[in-house]
């Protein structure tokens, strides 16, 4: 899933390190779905970015973490996004409003490619698997800030899994689905099906 990026303050360092990390995505991506992910190897990408592949190395341990680093992005952006819902909004509210901020538009062709890469090849699965696992702690750590819980805890473990869950149920429905309709309308549906645990605080205020 790709995903808007937010700068959210990044100093230019920062931002060029991104910068760099999308571009070699991209080249990563366009060269997998052109020879499929054998065929491709780290020095590939590196000469197509003018780097050298120990550069490559700097920025990803291999092709395939690459092809899904996406989903860092797709993190912070969902962060952000909750961060900035209204206080007094429902918790399952403010996951939806922050899981459709991570599709403001229609996916472009890259995105779909992407997708259909990952399903399809199980090195790149497997990375995404470990991937989200990143992503849950990332969500789960916000929704603990939002609940004044712990992140520790079980439910706001539970309740980030489910997100995300959600979400990849949402994106596999919409590809095999073409007359489905739009994916934030699958998003919005996926959403809607399940009931979040009840987070009380547990922190003092």
């Amino acid at each position: 899933m790709t995903a808007p990026e937010h700068d959210d303050g990044l100093g230019l360092r920062e931002r060029k390190k991104r910068h760099t990390r999308a571009q070699l995505s991209s080249i990563a991506l366009r060269l997998a779905v052109e020879r499929g992910i054998a065929h491709v190897r780290v020095e590939d990408i590196a000469a197509e970015a003018g780097i050298s592949p120990r550069t490559f190395n700097n920025y990803f341990p291999s092709k395939e973490a690459a092809i899904v680093s996406v989903a860092t992005f797709r993190a912070d952006t969902f962060c952000s996004a909750l961060r900035a819902r209204p206080a007094h909004e429902s918790l399952h509210d403010a996951l939806t409003a922050a899981v459709l901020e991570l599709f403001p538009g229609e996916p472009d062709r890259d995105w779909i490619a992407r997708s259909q890469l990952i399903r399809n090849e199980p090195s790149l699965f497997a990375e995404e698997r470990k991937a989200d696992a990143h992503v849950e702690q990332a969500i789960a750590a916000e929704i603990a800030t939002r609940t004044n819980s712990d992140s520790a805890e079980l439910k706001p473990r539970l309740t980030a899994a489910l997100v995300v869950a959600a979400i990849h149920t949402a994106v596999r429905y919409w590809l095999d689905t073409p007359a489905v309709g739009t994916l934030r309308e699958a998003l919005t549906a996926s959403m809607q099906e399940f009931h979040l645990p009840e987070i009380p605080p547990t922190k003092p205020n």
